[in-house]
């Protein structure tokens, strides 16, 4: 019995009550951004048809009684399978678990992949929200990021995703880039504004030490600016989506009202998820798994009948506390204490209270009754706070 099978089973029987979210990862891209660090590889038609055999494969053995509400596709680029096989995929859900009639269904794409046609078998295929890879409106920043699409290309995929249905469509933006100044990447915020998603994630962009864009900056001799005007940037931009109508519900997302991510609330909430495809990790209860992340090995391992998953780990009381706390306080609401005591069985201000004080002497950690959260100058030093649940 595979892993995910083996532990869906258990869940099914001691969690019957539990809304589960499934992930499927695409690991293919058309191609390699310069700044990426994700498990990709460039798109073959041919190995794409065997990826989603494999995946198919892994969800139908992963079969049990499950109550599911949100599936998610990310990537690598999603939009790069033919709708008829995301139809393929998302069938096989059904039939494999109790998913419900008002799952979320989100799909991530690049604007240069999202046709009208494309986008319209997607709708069809039963996706329900569209998360669009903008990552900058301005050309220049997007050729540094080693993106395909144009900023027009960007609006187009907007038009397309809004003209074949969807009403629950989100934007990513970058900012911290390399040379970038606040006005520069306030642009892009109010690009953003004008085109009216419902949904933005807003990300400061991590340059990894293996990563093509590392070695371009050595070469150009750029950099990043300072903390402080990252700070900026972040901030200000927060500022400017409050004014037209966002709420910040989570470190690095803003929504319209009833437009929150319910699928990446899981991860935020102590929730429990399955991962299909390569490098796909799992969540349920105690138990953690994942794939390995080898898209060859990974095809193999399916194609032969066998377990795909490489990495397994049975969670103490402990660390699930410890992953609670941070991963919940990520959230604008933050996470309710008491609550979470009582689920781990420890008095959470007992235990951390000592070292959380001079973060609320400051200002970046909030005390409301039994709710904690951190302030929106704290979200700027979230890492140093978690540091001290970890």
């Amino acid at each position: 019995m595979t892993a995910p099978r083996k532990i869906a089973t258990s869940l099914a029987r001691h969690c019957a009550n539990s809304r589960v979210g499934l992930y499927i990862h695409v690991p293919f891209c058309e191609a390699i951004c310069s700044y990426c660090n994700f498990t990709r590889g460039l798109f073959d038609a041919a190995r794409a048809r065997r990826y989603v055999a494999a995946v198919v494969e892994e969800i139908r053995l992963a079969s049990a009684p499950l109550s599911v509400d949100t599936i998610y596709f990310g990537g690598g680029t999603p939009s790069l399978l033919e709708p008829e096989e995301v139809t393929r995929i998302i069938d096989v859900c059904r039939s494999s678990f109790s998913v419900s009639g008002k799952a979320e269904i989100t799909m991530e794409s690049n604007p240069e992949s999202a046709t009208k046609e494309r986008l319209a078998g997607y709708r069809a295929a039963g996706v329900t929200r569209l998360s669009l890879g903008v990552q900058s409106f301005r050309d220049t920043e997007l050729v540094m990021l080693g993106r395909l699409h144009s900023s027009v290309a960007a609006r187009r995929a907007f038009t397309f995703a809004r003209a074949v249905g969807f009403k629950d469509v989100s934007l990513d933006l970058m900012m911290w880039l390399p040379g970038q100044k606040v006005l520069e990447w306030l642009e892009s915020v109010e690009e953003l504004i004008a085109i009216g998603p419902d949904h933005a994630s807003l990300y400061l962009l991590e340059v990894y030490p293996n990563s093509p864009l590392r070695d371009e900056m050595i070469r150009a001799a750029s950099t990043q600016a300072p903390d402080d005007v990252a700070a900026e940037m972040y901030l200000s931009a927060l500022v400017r989506l409050d004014q037209a109508g966002f709420q910040q519900y989570e470190i690095s997302n803003v929504a319209r009202p009833g437009h929150r991510s319910r699928h990446n609330m899981k991860y935020w909430m102590d929730g429990q998820w399955i991962g299909f495809g390569p490098g796909a990790h799992s969540t349920v209860g105690e138990e953690r798994w994942s794939n390995t992340s080898e898209t060859s090995v990974y095809l193999d391992r399916l194609e032969a009948g066998s377990d795909p998953s490489c990495a397994h780990q049975k969670r103490s009381p402990e660390q699930q506390l410890s992953e609670a706390l941070f991963m919940g306080l990520r959230l604008t609401e933050g996470v309710d204490v008491a609550a979470i005591g009582d689920r781990y069985g420890v008095d959470v201000p007992t235990r951390y209270g000592a070292e959380l004080q001079s973060f609320i002497d400051d200002g970046q950690l909030v005390e409301e009754g039994d709710q904690l959260r951190l302030s929106r100058e704290g979200m700027l030093l979230a890492n140093e706070v978690m540091a001290v649940f970890v």
